[in-house]
Order: C-alpha cells, then structure tokens, then sequence
C-alpha cells in the first residue's frame, strides 16, 4: 500500500512502511508476549536459547512457525492488494554496507532487547518498536533485523523485497548481530 500511495517517492513509503511496522510491533509483542514471549523473530528466539531462557529443544519449531509465518503474512498482503501470492523479488539488496546495516540493526535489536528486561521489562513492546522505527532510517538494510522476515520478503517483488540470492547474507548478518550482542550482554552481565 505504502508502494501505491507514494506515487514513486521513495521516502515517502519508507516512511508509511516505517509508521506501519513499528505501530504493527508494539501491538503484536503486547498481544503475544504474555503467550509465547513475543517470539517473531528466529534471531531472538535463538538468542534466548543461547542464554537458556528457551530450551534449544523447543528453538526449531518456533523457528519454523516464523518462518512459515512470515510466508503466510506474505501471501495475505499480496491478497489484500491484489497482487500474485508469491512473487520472487527483484530488488538487489547486496554488498558489505547492507551487510553492516544487518549486523547493526540486529546487534542492536538484542540489545535493546537484553537491556531493557535488565531495566524496564514493562517497556520491552515499545523500545524493539522504537529501534525498528528508527532504525528503518539509519541503516543502509532498512532493518528487516529478522531472519524470518528476509525469507518473506523474498517472496514478494515489491518495494520492501529482496532478491533470494541476497537473503542468506542477510540472515548471516543477522544471526551475527544477535549473538555478538547477546555475547556482550552476557559478558556485562557477568561482570557486574
């Protein structure tokens, strides 16, 4: 929709998609975190194994549920708008500065994350919805920030895809994000 109604300015739907997702979040992670944590995304659900707040046993299937989330939600919007159910994306997202806006997105994602069940638990729903707001911005990625999301959008040949060739990067660049800052946060947590 964003697509649609920018009628070809670029900022203006990155900007619509930007006010969407981020207001999108902060009502999904109030709505399902008391169910399942708010597991959306398989970088925080492995992160959470890695600490052992998840058992690695359950990991795998909510990994899989995202993903096949991620598709499903794909292939609604492309309903909702009449567009084919799936579509491989086009759009080149490559190189090591998309990379970086990957790691940096996801990185700080957990972090926001980690930190904020340190301090403000409470507040969780609104700083990953304010990191992915502003980091849609900052970072040369836009954020996807979320393996399951790279996967989805790869089936979707539109302003917010991504070629599937590019996807494995991404998801590279993300996993590394998510486990250097849950490393980091370990290791702060252990020293003090």
């Amino acid at each position: 929709m964003a697509e649609r109604l920018s009628g070809g300015n670029t900022a203006l739907a990155l900007l619509a998609n930007t006010i969407a997702t981020g207001a999108t979040l902060v009502a999904l992670i109030l709505t399902f975190g008391p169910i399942s944590g708010a597991h959306l995304n398989p970088a925080v659900t492995l992160a959470d194994a890695m600490t052992g707040r998840m058992a690695w046993r359950h990991a795998p299937a909510y990994v899989a549920v995202q993903c096949v989330g991620g598709l499903a939600g794909v292939a609604t919007a492309h309903l909702m708008f009449g567009e084919a159910v799936f579509s491989a994306s086009r759009h080149v997202r490559a190189g090591g500065g998309q990379l970086l806006g990957e790691f940096i997105a996801t990185f700080g994602l957990l972090a926001v994350i980690w930190g904020s069940l340190r301090s403000r638990p409470g507040a969780i729903p609104f700083a990953v919805a304010a990191w992915i707001t502003g980091a849609y911005w900052f970072t040369s990625s836009t954020s996807f920030a979320n393996p399951a999301v790279t996967l989805a959008r790869s089936f979707s040949d539109t302003f917010a895809g991504i070629r599937l060739a590019d996807a494995p990067g991404f998801i590279l660049a993300q996993l590394a994000g998510a486990a250097a800052a849950t490393a980091l946060f370990n290791w702060m947590e252990k020293d003090s």
